[in-house]
């Protein structure tokens, strides 16, 4: 699910363990194996969580079954989820929405553990949360002809965008101080898990909120998410390219130029990963499938995405199979004097795909840059031949494409400090987790101020 969702840890954190209990056999009985009720902005991810935990536990990301709540706004609609009750006209023809019958059906032999989602809980009537009361407390919900349907080997997701305008103020304040103060990752989770819970219980009565087992507060995505975002939108483009041509398939090679460029004109704080899926099927998805209507790509080819020379578009261009063009990922020089940290970074950002470069001190650290096309650096500010920064600034100014960071434990002084403005360098702070130096290295690269690595022979 890791490889899956992106951007929320926190999230397949507290649902494995609920999988891992009905595995062994100590789910809880009379009542379902978990109920989640996942908020959070949208296009964050909530409705591919569950679609990641059934592709994950059953091979298919639709075995599942969804109620679209939407669909039951009206008091009278929601008794199409429990079917009529006998002498009400129609009661033989009205098959209910739930029943034992379509829990069995998502479940596989791979898994007995049936996924239940509500998508947008809150646009239903209000009789849709009394209903639930008994499903969530006993795993019991008795239908229209008075059969019951056991929600034992059940999960119970409810998703909403309850709080959602709220959450996208704290995010993204207008007026005031804080709109010039960028706010720290821990205290946005904070800020909005509160606004989350505080619109949930200004919704819902408390009978309902105390079933719920855990209410996750899905976090804005940063740059690094993004990223991976695009990553697996080309390659599920790749994919569904082989699916449905079959022999007249053909190879789509996207450069970290042409991603970077995506990412530039597709990433939106308000709108998420939505978004993003937008602009990857307009400015790639639609001119391929126009460029194979008008049968310029021929099978066993490969199409060669790069920036257009205006940069306000993408230039696709048909080359044969074997060319070989620039990695996907972005290239990344660490200089640091500490060889078992200079492994970890190393070992961690290739385990991404990125293709990483080692240093050890400043003068091995030029030859690399000089041979190398580079996209970023990180540098220990306090190297043993000379300062880091100094060596960060001297390298964005021979390169000012190349994005620095300078990693140090402690304040920098006046002198490095001026050094390190002037010249441009990021700073980031010992001890540090991989994923925030990695969300650095791209919120790097994204910066609209300086141009964009180009794949073309004057870069390299």
């Amino acid at each position: 699910m890791s490889s899956k969702i992106v951007g929320q840890p926190g999230v397949i954190e507290a649902l494995v363990p609920c999988v891992e209990m009905f595995q062994a056999g100590l789910a809880p009985e009379n009542r379902p194996v978990g109920v989640f009720l996942l908020l959070g902005p949208t296009g964050t991810g909530k409705t591919r969580t569950v679609e990641a935990l059934a592709e994950a536990l059953h091979g298919n990301a639709k075995s599942l079954l969804k109620i679209d709540c939407g669909e039951y706004q009206m008091e009278h609609e929601v008794a199409k989820l429990i079917g009529a009750p006998p002498g009400y006209l129609g009661h033989r023809e009205t098959q209910p929405a739930l029943n034992q019958q379509k829990l069995a059906a998502v479940a596989s032999e791979k898994c007995g553990l049936s996924l239940v989602l509500f998508d947008e809980i809150e646009k239903a009537a209000p009789s849709m949360a009394r209903l639930m009361l008994g499903l969530l407390d006993r795993g019991i919900l008795r239908l229209g002809d008075n059969t019951q349907v056991s929600f034992e080997k059940t999960i119970v997701f409810m998703t909403s965008n309850l709080g959602a305008r709220e959450m996208m103020r704290e995010m993204a304040p207008e007026i005031g101080f804080q709109s010039a103060v960028p706010i720290a990752p821990e205290e946005v989770a904070g800020k909005l898990n509160k606004v989350a819970i505080n619109a949930v219980r200004r919704k819902f009565s408390p009978e309902f909120v105390n079933r719920i087992d855990r209410v996750l507060t899905y976090q804005p995505l940063g740059a690094a998410s993004f990223a991976a975002i695009v990553d697996h939108e080309v390659e599920h483009l790749q994919r569904h390219i082989v699916a449905r041509l079959g022999s007249r398939a053909f190879a789509v090679d996207v450069p970290f130029a042409a991603r970077q460029w995506l990412l530039e004109n597709g990433t939106s704080v308000e709108y998420g990963a939505r978004e993003l899926k937008r602009t990857v099927h307009r400015h790639l998805t639609q001119p391929l499938a126009a460029m194979v209507t008008q049968g310029c790509i021929g099978a066993h080819s490969c199409v060669r995405v790069s920036v257009g020379p205006d940069r306000q578009s993408l230039s696709l261009r048909v080359g044969r199979e074997s060319e070989t063009f620039g990695s996907p990922f972005p290239s990344v020089l660490v200089v640091e004097k500490n060889r078992e940290l200079s492994e970890f970074l190393d070992r961690q950002m290739r385990d991404a795909g990125w293709d990483v470069h080692t240093a050890t001190n400043a003068v091995e650290a030029r030859r690399i840059a000089t041979k190398r096309k580079l996209h970023a650096v990180l540098v220990d500010a306090d190297l043993q031949d000379e300062s880091g920064v100094a060596l960060a600034a001297q390298l964005r100014r021979a390169n000012p494409q190349l994005r620095a960071i300078a990693m140090t434990r402690k304040e920098l002084g006046h002198v490095e400090e001026g050094l390190r403005k002037a010249g441009g360098v990021a700073i980031l702070y010992k001890p540090f987790a991989m994923r925030d130096a990695m969300e650095l290295v791209y919120t790097q690269l994204r910066e609209p101020a300086l141009e964009r690595f180009e794949d073309s022979p004057k870069a390299a």
